[in-house]
């Protein structure tokens, strides 16, 4: 080793090949005579960071260059357990590597953290106060005056959009609005989101305008080609953000309506539980959950609506209470399942429940009383909460650590459509009034997203709709990533379906803003060609030299980082806690591949797919990676990352003209890794084998053992076949011992029998013994169908900080690019068995 280091140092320069100081200053800074000639009092500062770096990769003394060799490539060999060697090996260089990345950008970034701490001292309240009143009297206008500002603000915006600066001058007025709007996004309120919406409204279109007017002069040919297909998919961004803003930057907040204290009259209630092959362990929650909300019993008539024409579904029915119904023929699926409901039922609302969805006792209480007070309104949408992680949260381990997939929409849109009258019916966990159903002739059948269809049509007739933000139900996540992408493909399938059979943009009935957030919410799954051609779009120069963008880098850059830098800011303040920052790029990365052709060939035929049932309930019996599924993901990250050497070799022979140029696309196939890197992450599924999902709750209860002691401790989670329990200091329960633990449901004590399973210090996991229907029904009452089983759910999740959240995603792409490696040699080695050799595993 030593001479191989010396030959190496020989060659390089370095002129002490046992100092790790000599080796970084010769390959990252400056010239062995220039590093000698260093001030000492440079040197000094520069020990603290070099300590700094060796911290994260694992570097025991950072003064030799030998410890840090070691431990980034000569490791202790693995202990056999650990896997194949090569694949350990990769792993921990490839993560030293990312390390070494993140430790560098923190370094690099800490400037800017520093402001950011400093600006942190200050209040900015009284700021907020002083706008907000300034607001008020801009809400108190008249309609026409406020139109008027409205025109005018646009007005000005098209101005500012279109006003030719400058480079420099471009750059100082980036500046100027970044440091505004980072002490702009500390003032709370929603008048603060505005106008870092303006912001942002004002750097995007200035790049659009900028990109439309002066960089498209392209030769003809693959340039051209290229060239236009980019400058399309910004411009569907820009389309998206602008429709973003205009449907979120200001959510209603409606608070639920109480009730006539006079139960006679309240409206009769037909709850409809559609279900077609999902197992009876998953239904049956769903039924006893919704036969027990409080509702009078004479006006409450629960369905099970069974496509499948199951005998145990039907035997389930008729012990629990529910009522059960079927139908000739399965024509369109849960739409015509429904429908055929309706045609024999008579209640004067609906409510509906995919039949993984319990709700909890106070759902009706909660969402009816909108019906009561406004006779307009024909359907109340609530959220679809999920109690069991998503493939993105069991694959990424990122479960109620950063929003969920589904959060933003549930979060956010919803509650901005909620103003415009625009609410979105979303299949389950929601209220119809029958009148106006059968009036636009029950659920629509002609598209396979047959809810946001229906409520379309009840708009188009001048019915309103409703969004009450409180979570009164929570179901399943689908189990495995090939089931989320099928769910999504049938929901981007059926928003183009709509926009080609019943475009939103046009007929009658529904107002502008109406017609505007329809828009976005079927335009949004159009992403699927536009996310592609940016995660190709810089190969195009990198493998070819073709010039996509007419513009020089430096031009190109003090319009781009401005469009991005403000359009991150003003969504990480008004998305942050229910979206975090770089996020959306994963989420659409993953699924570009696969919605892109179904959503083209529904623009071209849209009576062209049928509907697929998402399947619940299932297991992951085994960890392994799904190379079906990811195989694009696999390609597209392989053509980046030959980009990004070829990039590297034309830094420094090709292009060393065009540094700028080829640094830039350097960057964005970086970038483009990350994001697919993440998509590869949630492609490596993970082991899920537990039938009935834990869920996190603090309530009393009492432990009875068996020699007649009681004792009070508190649970810690709970499922349908188990309870976790917090115990006192000094119980200890052996395994498998007989006992009884007893949970309110109100004023009422429920006891269930049960058996120690496991006992770590305190906790105290219990094992349910087989229930009745009786005592089942009270389990339901006492956990998932308490009106508080929901709330805080979502208190653990930290709000957005765009910095920590690209580090994060940097960081499942670097674990996920290591495990993708791994499991590529231990494929070759099942394929090639004359290669076994290369991959034996280490010794211990």
């Amino acid at each position: 080793m030593t001479v191989v280091l010396r030959a190496m140092a020989t060659q390089l320069g370095v002129a002490d090949p046992r100092s790790a100081r000599a080796w970084l200053l010769r390959l990252f800074v400056l010239p062995p005579e220039q590093a000698r000639e260093l001030p000492g009092w440079l040197k000094a500062a520069a020990m603290p960071l070099l300590v700094w770096f060796a911290r994260p990769l694992g570097v025991e003394s950072p003064w030799t260059l030998r410890n840090w060799l070691r431990a980034l490539f000569l490791h202790r060999p693995p202990r056999a357990q650990d896997g194949d060697a090569s694949r350990v090996y990769l792993v921990r260089a490839l993560a030293a590597v990312f390390d070494g990345a993140a430790a560098l950008g923190h370094a690099a970034l800490a400037p800017l953290r520093g402001f950011e701490r400093w600006l942190d001292r200050f209040d900015f309240s009284r700021a907020d106060a002083h706008v907000m009143a300034v607001a008020g009297r801009f809400g108190r206008m008249p309609r026409l005056a406020s139109a008027a500002v409205a025109i005018v603000t646009i007005a000005l915006l098209a101005v500012c959009a279109t006003t030719p600066l400058a480079p420099h001058e471009q750059l100082a007025l980036f500046l100027l609005m970044w440091l505004s709007a980072l002490v702009i996004r500390r003032m709370p309120g929603n008048v603060a989101t505005l106008i870092l919406v303006c912001f942002s409204l004002a750097a995007s279109s200035r790049y659009i305008w900028w990109r439309l007017t002066s960089t498209i002069d392209l030769e003809p040919g693959f340039e051209w080609f290229f060239g236009m297909g980019l400058i399309a998919a910004e411009c569907y961004t820009w389309l998206i953000l602008v429709l973003g803003y205009v449907q979120n930057a200001w959510p209603l907040g409606r608070k639920p309506v109480s009730l006539p204290a006079d139960t006679a009259s309240w409206p009769t209630v037909d709850v409809f539980i559609p279900t077609y092959n999902e197992p009876l362990k998953v239904v049956r929650p769903t039924v006893l959950a919704a036969l027990g909300m409080d509702w009078p019993a004479e006006k409450l008539r629960v369905y099970i609506l069974d496509d499948g024409r199951r005998d145990e579904m039907r035997h389930f029915a008729e012990q629990s209470g529910a009522r059960y119904m079927i139908r000739p023929d399965n024509a369109h699926a849960k739409a015509g399942n429904l429908n055929h409901a309706l045609g024999k039922t008579d209640g004067e609302l609906v409510v509906i429940f995919d039949c993984d969805h319990m709700p909890v006792r106070s759902f009706l209480q909660t969402t009816v009383g909108w019906f009561l007070k406004d006779p307009r309104c024909a359907m109340l949408q609530t959220p679809h909460h999920f109690f069991s992680p998503d493939p993105f949260e069991r694959n990424l381990h990122t479960f109620r650590k950063i929003p969920n997939e589904g959060s933003l929409f549930y979060g956010l849109v919803q509650d901005g459509n909620d103003l415009w009258n625009a609410t979105f019916f979303c299949g389950s966990c929601a209220v119809l009034r029958r009148g106006p159903l059968m009036e636009v002739g029950g659920i629509a059948v002609e598209t396979v997203t047959e809810d946001a269809h229906t409520a379309l049509k009840l708009h188009r007739r001048g019915w309103r709709t409703a969004y009450l933000k409180l979570t009164q139900a929570a179901g399943l996540a689908t189990e495995s990533l090939s089931g989320h992408i099928g769910q999504r493909i049938r929901w981007a399938r059926g928003m183009a379906q709509i926009f080609r059979l019943d475009n939103p943009l046009f007929g009658r009935g529904l107002s502008l803003l109406q017609r505007l957030c329809y828009a976005n919410a079927m335009l949004h799954f159009f992403h699927g060609l536009p996310r592609l051609v940016f995660l190709t779009a810089p190969l195009a120069y990198l493998y070819a030299e073709l010039h996509v963008i007419n513009a020089a880098a430096t031009t190109l850059a003090v319009y781009v980082l401005p469009h991005l830098f403000q359009a991150g800011i003003a969504n990480s303040r008004m998305q942050g806690r229910y979206r975090h920052s770089f996020w959306a790029e994963a989420y659409e990365s993953v699924l570009a591949w696969y919605i892109a052709w179904p959503t083209t060939l529904a623009l071209i035929n849209p009576r062209a797919g049928s509907f697929n049932v998402t399947a619940k309930g299932g297991l992951v019996d085994r960890t392994y990676f799904d190379w079906r599924i990811a195989l694009p993901y696999v390609v597209l990250a392989t053509a980046n990352l030959i980009g990004l050497v070829v990039g590297i070799v034309r830094l420094f022979w090709w292009n060393a003209d065009e540094p700028g140029t080829v640094l830039m696309n350097l960057v964005w196939t970086t970038y483009n890794l990350i994001m697919l890197g993440a998509a590869l992450g949630v492609a490596a599924e993970t082991r899920q084998v537990r039938v009935a999902h834990r869920v996190p709750l603090r309530m009393p209860a009492t432990l009875y053992l068996a020699d007649g002691r009681a004792i009070a401790c508190r649970t810690e989670d709970y499922s349908t076949q188990g309870l976790g329990l917090l115990l006192p200091p000094g119980v200890d329960v052996a395994p498998a011992t007989p006992l009884a633990v007893g949970l309110r449901d109100g004023l009422r004590e429920h006891v269930f029998h049960a058996h120690a399973a496991q006992q770590r210090e305190r906790q105290l996991g219990l094992q349910f013994a087989t229930m009745d229907l009786a005592q089942e029904r009270a389990l339901i009452a006492c956990t998932f169908g308490r009106a508080d089983a929901w709330s805080g759910w979502s208190d653990t999740t930290p709000d957005d900080r765009p910095l920590t959240s690209l580090f994060e995603v940097l960081g499942f792409g670097a674990n996920a690019y290591a495990r993708v490696l791994g499991n590529g040699a231990r494929l070759l080695r099942d394929m090639l068995p004359p290669l076994r050799f290369l991959f034996r595993p280490a010794a211990d």
